[in-house]
């Protein structure tokens, strides 16, 4: 641990924002434009379905960016559960499970709460907090996560080193924290603004490092948060943990070269290096905008109707299925008669095919004999979006 941090004044945050250049303006302009058309064509309800698939995705490459590499099958086998025996799986199960459900948990927080001030100590440390408590060890073991000085929800209170950056003082962290709240208020930024303060904000945290431990995590959680409330989620239909886990190592150098200090008289007039943090939040749009794209093209209509037709295929389901899978995409749900005529089969032979598509898990419904939905499992995930995770 080193003696003693250099940073103490908040001053030494700056500078706050890049330069508008017209890159990063160009840049999250197209952010807002590509996000607002992802789905389009798609019923809200299997907007909601494919969404609800993204928060393991998210969780998935969240845990990947931190070195542990969880198995799809593993994640969604934690959330109905089913632990494995192996300590080490399990703990990774546990981690993936938690991040799910904080997920899930801060986007009904922003739901609920309108005036949430996402950038304040109090917000990040309920992340902080939600996450630790869920990864309390059961049946005694203790969960590889922890640090002895970790605290769930609490600031570190000891000085640490992150590779070749001290952050500040841990004493200081309190001036720190609160400056970072009053300059990333999104009510300080025009639209356009917001989209690259989102990325400026992402950086500045990392640098801050409020906690002894999970502060990638947090941090990436409070990105998603601030890009919800900035309107470019697009429904759920996309996750910035995707790309930064596939472009790691680039992810990481450019987060260490925004550490350093200014170079000169044309680098800005902050402490740090503005010329660094502009380059830092180029690429984060451009990763943000590779993402959109990617699940665009998953989501055209013409790629899932072969896709459909792959699964169908491959499932060995009677082909007239494909049709009415097809279907659901755009109606969101039908009723098990409807379903029936669709097919073209009488009913007690409908009956029969629909149950097999329920047993298989691309249908659900919520009663025995209620509508029918799509539903997405990580079987159907991996071929609907052969691209979503990578190859098992």
């Amino acid at each position: 641990m080193p003696d003693r941090a250099p940073f103490q004044h908040p001053s030494q945050i700056e500078p706050h924002l890049p330069p508008m250049t017209v890159r990063l303006t160009e840049l999250a302009t197209e952010v807002v434009r590509a996000s607002a058309q992802l789905g389009g064509g798609l019923h809200p309800l299997t907007q909601q379905s494919i969404a609800s698939i993204l928060y393991n995705m998210n969780s998935y490459y969240s845990n990947l960016i931190e070195g542990h590499q969880t198995r799809p099958r593993d994640i969604e086998r934690a959330l109905q559960n089913r632990l494995s025996k192996d300590q080490g799986v399990r703990t990774l199960q546990l981690e993936a499970r938690a991040h799910i459900e904080v997920h899930k948990a801060m986007e009904r927080r922003l739901h609920s709460e309108p005036e949430l001030k996402i950038s304040g100590s109090e917000f990040l440390r309920w992340l902080h907090r939600e996450f630790y408590s869920r990864m309390q060890p059961d049946a005694g073991e203790r969960a590889s996560l922890h640090s002895p000085a970790n605290v769930a929800g609490s600031f570190r209170e000891q000085d640490v080193e992150v590779g070749l950056h001290i952050p500040p003082r841990w004493e200081s962290l309190p001036a720190f924290m609160q400056r970072f709240e009053e300059v990333y208020s999104l009510e300080n930024f025009a639209n356009i603004e917001r989209i690259i303060a989102a990325a400026a904000a992402h950086h500045r945290l990392t640098w801050i490092h409020p906690f002894i431990d999970g502060n990638g995590r947090v941090t990436r959680l409070f990105t998603q948060a601030y890009l919800i409330r900035c309107g470019v989620s697009g429904h759920g239909l996309w996750t910035i943990s995707r790309g930064l886990a596939r472009h790691r190592d680039r992810y990481f150098a450019l987060l260490q070269s925004a550490d350093v200090p200014r170079q000169g008289d044309y680098d800005g007039r902050g402490n740090l290096s503005e010329r660094a943090l502009s380059s830092f939040c180029e690429a984060f749009l451009e990763i943000a905008l590779d993402q959109i794209t990617f699940m665009r093209d998953s989501l055209r209509l013409d790629n899932l109707g072969a896709a459909t037709k792959r699964y169908v295929a491959e499932r060995r389901l009677h082909p007239r299925s494909e049709r009415l899978l097809t279907t659901l995409l755009f109606q969101g749900s039908l009723s098990r008669g409807d379903a029936g005529e669709l097919l073209g089969f009488r009913p007690v032979r409908a009956r029969h095919y629909l149950k097999q598509m329920l047993v298989d898990g691309v249908l659900r419904s919520s009663s025995p004999k209620g509508p029918l939905q799509l539903n997405f499992p990580t079987h159907v995930a991996e071929v609907l979006f052969p691209r979503l995770f990578p190859a098992e």
